[in-house]
């Protein structure tokens, strides 16, 4: 099998690659925000403002009642992420910031995934593959089937890659959420 990647863009992991081995270097990066309207934007804006792409966003509340927890993946080089990070730190909002190393981090992603499923030997087929990677059936209709699936973001690729030949009609993907392992805060 010949694998072709366009020059710039990050190759796609297999087996043997981690993400942390992609071009660029993947990266998950972890903010606490006072829990404020307009903090989000704000930190956002500060991407879009560096022509920055974020891959993944997710946000959400805290065991801390006036704090919430940003979890942002990217792919940069070192010099790059330092930067952001640096910059995100002097947003007033900004609690904390830290990089977080992807070998002492737990980090997962949900996604749902609507796929065709016409015939009995097709749901039959997505079933067991939904079984395998430890994914629930969410609904069963007469044409479609919509498993929920969460890992991390190669488990659900390699899973989307595996029935995308049935025809994925829909596809929602929630983006990381991530905390680092052991007694680390």
């Amino acid at each position: 099998m010949v694998t072709t990647t366009l020059p710039g863009t990050p190759a796609a992991p297999t087996p043997t690659t981690t993400l942390n081995e992609k071009i660029g270097g993947w990266h998950i990066l972890s903010a606490l925000l006072e829990n404020k309207p307009g903090v989000l934007f704000r930190v956002t804006n500060l991407f879009r403002a560096r022509n920055f792409n974020i891959e993944s966003i997710t946000v959400g509340s805290t065991e801390q009642a006036d704090l919430s927890r940003m979890t942002i993946t990217l792919n940069s080089d070192e010099r790059t992420l330092d930067q952001l990070a640096k910059q995100l730190r002097k947003l007033i909002d900004v609690v904390e910031v830290k990089v977080l190393d992807t070998d002492k981090t737990v980090y997962r992603e949900l996604a749902l995934i609507k796929m065709n499923a016409g015939d009995p030997t097709t749901r039959m087929e997505i079933t067991n593959f939904a079984s395998i990677f430890r994914a629930n059936i969410l609904d069963i209709g007469k044409e479609t089937i919509t498993v929920e699936l969460t890992g991390t973001p190669d488990k659900i690729e390699a899973f989307k890659n595996l029935v995308d030949h049935f025809g994925i009609t829909q596809l929602a993907r929630t983006g990381v959420s991530a905390l680092p392992r052991g007694a680390e805060l």
